[in-house]
């Protein structure tokens, strides 16, 4: 199994990489999240023209027959719990795991009919901080499988 990270996004400040990149060297190799980020699309005046290239690239990007994850503001909110039992079935089906982060403007859903979407917070964070977030969840919910005492209740 293989987890990719899908995004739409710039250069992001040095801190969000080393922060990344510290919880990503945490995980076991086949776990370890692997980084892609695309460039927005101008903008312009169409924003749901700029939402559906930017997910139509995402889509192309992701392995083919991979579990597509559509982070949203509007999916499941999952506990850190939750999460792990998720990590627990992506690893028992062994297929690839694509986790897809929007643009400015989040993502065409409709273009990602068949994901399953993840909310990972009712805030507004900055998508930058997001990668972080997503790399420090999936090494707790590995943590919590592997009964280490990084997660603490």
């Amino acid at each position: 199994m293989r987890i990719h990270l899908l995004a739409i996004g710039q250069r992001p400040p040095a801190w969000v990489s080393d922060g990344f990149e510290d919880y990503v060297r945490r995980l076991p190799p086949p776990l370890r999240p692997q980084l892609e980020v695309l460039p927005p699309t101008r903008r312009r005046d169409d924003l749901t023209r700029a939402r559906r290239e930017e997910t139509d690239r995402l889509l192309a990007r992701a392995p083919a027959a991979a579990r597509l994850i559509a982070l949203d503001e509007r999916g499941a909110s999952w506990s850190t719990q939750e999460l792990a039992g998720q990590l627990a079935e992506w690893q028992q089906a062994g297929q690839a795991v694509a986790l897809l982060i929007g643009g400015a403007d989040g993502l065409a859903l409709e273009r990602a009919a068949g994901a399953q979407r993840w909310s990972l917070s009712r805030l507004t964070l900055p998508h930058a901080l997001v990668r972080v977030v997503i790399a420090e969840q999936l090494y707790r919910a590995w943590s919590i499988l592997q009964h280490h005492p990084y997660h603490r209740e």
